[in-house]
């Protein structure tokens, strides 16, 4: 996918030569074969030829997952399938992806969650909520953080400043200045002492000391040096990191996988990553070669 000097948003292929031509106002990745585009004022989806399978008709529109697309009509929320048919009517103020069968939603101010036929399994009663990771989800209550699990039941008491998804059976949380992690009992197996942190991926999780970042194991000690000015998640064996302003991706020996070479870099899914060069975005294996934007 491109940005252009028109506005315009396109999709290129392995060549940096346009695979799909530029028409679109805005557009996001694709997600299960359809990528959300906007044409003037309203989204559709399009297919991995270009050709528009659901019209433009919604305000705002997000990626397709678990068979479902979360889109704005006016200024309510609903639900469609990949043939652009509600399957849940909008309805809500706002609203995130599903996962694990259950989709946060926002009524009345307040955030619960609904399954795929929209009825609502947890009551909205949260100031915020996010998805389901691991058969918890994070959730706000008086202005702090904690965990659900999918019986709507508090599994772990909201006492942090803020918390992260559980992954690999560990959930980053933050308390005053200094990041640390729990496990799903809520114990502190990871103690507080970095000054940020973020989700283990492949069992290493980033952890900034100071300036820099590095990784850590599940047992807290540091598998690789902090060096890098960002480093993201593992994902797929690779991990994005920033250095000397420019992005490229490691492996879980810390070893480089792309030369920093970017000035940007997204986690690798299915075997691909996002960059960007300027202002055009594309994709590239775990050689660091360009393949067609799926």
């Amino acid at each position: 996918m491109s940005g252009c000097a028109t506005g315009k948003w396109s999709y290129i292929d392995q060549n940096g030569k346009m695979a799909i031509e530029s028409r679109f106002n805005d557009a996001t990745p694709f997600g299960e074969g359809l990528a959300a585009v906007k044409v003037g004022e309203k989204w559709g989806y399009i297919d991995k030829t270009g050709k528009i399978v659901i019209e433009p008709q919604f305000d705002a529109a997000w990626r397709f997952r678990e068979g479902l697309a979360s889109v704005m009509t006016g200024d309510k929320w609903g639900f469609i399938d990949e043939k652009g048919k509600f399957v849940i009517q909008p309805q809500y103020e706002s609203a995130s992806s599903f996962s694990e069968g259950l989709a946060p939603v926002e009524v009345g101010g307040k955030w619960g969650f609904i399954d795929k036929t929209g009825k609502l399994v947890i009551q909205p009663q949260f100031g915020y909520a996010e998805r389901f990771s691991e058969g918890l989800a994070e959730v706000q209550v008086d202005k702090k953080w904690g965990f659900i699990d999918k019986t709507g039941q508090i599994a772990i008491k909201p006492e942090y400043d803020l918390v992260f998804p559980f992954s690999d059976g560990l959930g980053a949380v933050l308390v005053g200045k200094k990041h640390g992690f729990i496990d799903k009992t809520g114990k502190m197996v990871i103690k507080l002492q970095f000054d940020n942190a973020l989700s283990f991926g492949d069992g290493l999780a980033p952890v900034k000391a100071g300036l820099q970042w590095g990784y850590i194991d599940k047992t807290g000690q540091i598998a690789i040096q902090p060096q890098f000015e960002v480093a993201f998640p593992f994902h797929d064996g690779l991990a994005p990191v920033k250095v000397d302003y420019k992005w490229g991706y490691i492996f879980t020996t810390g070893q480089f996988a792309v030369w920093p070479k970017y000035d940007g870099a997204y986690s690798f899914s299915e075997g691909l990553g996002m960059i960007k060069i300027g202002r055009a975005t594309g994709y590239v294996d775990k050689t660091g070669r360009y393949l067609r934007i799926p």
